[in-house]
C-alpha cells in the first residue's frame, strides 16, 4: 500500500534476534496515539499477515507494528522446546524486549489464534502501558473443539509437501514451528491450561473478535474474554467466518478496529 511507509527491524535478545516490520500511515496523527503490535498465530510470521498491517494502518491513523517470536519466520531460532507457560512467557520475554528496544510507552496489544492469548497476557502483564486489548480468535482453554481441529491439522501435514509449504515462510525452523504447535497443545499437562488469571488482570477495554465458523474454538472464547476481563469490554461474533478472520473478512475487522479503537483509546 503506497500511502503507508514500512521499515524492517531486528531487535536483539538475550536468546536472540527477532525480526519485526512497522507500518506508518501518512501524517503526523500517529505519533500521538498508542502503535498497535500485532501478536501472530502458532504457524504465523510477519510475512502471513500479508496486506492486513497496512490496511490497518491506514484505516486507524496508528503505526501497526509485527514481529515474528523466536522460531518464527525470520527471527532467530529457538533453542528448546514449548512448555505450558509459553503464552504468558512471551509477554515477560519477546514483547517485553521488542517494547524496549522501540520505546513504546503506550501500545494496543492485537492478536490472532495462539498470539490473541499473548495479547492478553501483555495486556495484563505492561498494565497502564497498554492502552486497549483486541483478540482475534483468541483460545481462552483447551477447548475440545481445539484438539479436533489441531488432530485434522497433524494429520493434514502428512500430506506430501505440505511441510515445504510452511518452510517457505519459516526456513529450515518449519518442523520446529509445526511441533511447537502441535505437541505443545496435544501434550496431557497442557489440558488444563486456560487464560483466566491474566484475563482479570486486564483492565483497559478490550473487544474479542470471533468467527461463528471456527475450527479451533467456539464462541466460548470470547464470551470467557469479554466477561473476565477488568475493563470494559465487547464481543464481536462474524457471521459465516472460520478461524483467520482478517483473511476471511478483512473489511469486518479493519473497521471493528478502526470505530471500537476511536472509542476507546
Amino acid at each position: 500500500m503506497s500511502s503507508v511507509s514500512s521499515q524492517d527491524l531486528l531487535i536483539t535478545t538475550p536468546q536472540g534476534r527477532l525480526f519485526a516490520t512497522r507500518w506508518d500511515p501518512p501524517g503526523d496523527d500517529a505519533s500521538r496515539r498508542a502503535a498497535i503490535v500485532l501478536l501472530h498465530d502458532s504457524l504465523g510470521c510477519v510475512a502471513l499477515w500479508r496486506d492486513f498491517p497496512a490496511e490497518l494502518a491506514l484505516a486507524t491513523g496508528r503505526c501497526v507494528i509485527a514481529y515474528d517470536r523466536l522460531g518464527f519466520g525470520r527471527s532467530d531460532p529457538h533453542a528448546g522446546k514449548l512448555d505450558r507457560h509459553f503464552v504468558d512467557a512471551e509477554a515477560h520475554g519477546g514483547f517485553r524486549h521488542l517494547r524496549e528496544a522501540l520505546q513504546l510507552e503506550r501500545f494496543v496489544a492485537f492478536g490472532h489464534s495462539v498470539g490473541g492469548g499473548m495479547a492478553v497476557a501483555c495486556a495484563a502483564a505492561h498494565g497502564a502501558h497498554c492502552t486497549a486489548l483486541i483478540t482475534e480468535s483468541a483460545q481462552a482453554f483447551v477447548e475440545d473443539r481445539t484438539i479436533r481441529g489441531i488432530l485434522a491439522a497433524q494429520q493434514a501435514f502428512q500430506s506430501p509437501g505440505q511441510l515445504e509449504r510452511l518452510a517457505k515462510y519459516h526456513g529450515d525452523k518449519a518442523a520446529w514451528v509445526l511441533s511447537a504447535w502441535i505437541d505443545t497443545w496435544l501434550a496431557p499437562d497442557f489440558a488444563d491450561w486456560q487464560l483466566d488469571e491474566d484475563l482479570r488482570r486486564v483492565s483497559c477495554p478490550a473487544l474479542a473478535i470471533h468467527g461463528e465458523l471456527d475450527e479451533y474454538g467456539s464462541v466460548r472464547h470470547p464470551e470467557r474474554i469479554a466477561a473476565l476481563v477488568a475493563g470494559p469490554s465487547h464481543s464481536l461474533i462474524l457471521p459465516a467466518c472460520g478461524h483467520v478472520p482478517h483473511r476471511e473478512q478483512p473489511p469486518a475487522v479493519i473497521d471493528a478496529a478502526r470505530h471500537w479503537l476511536a472509542a476507546v483509546a
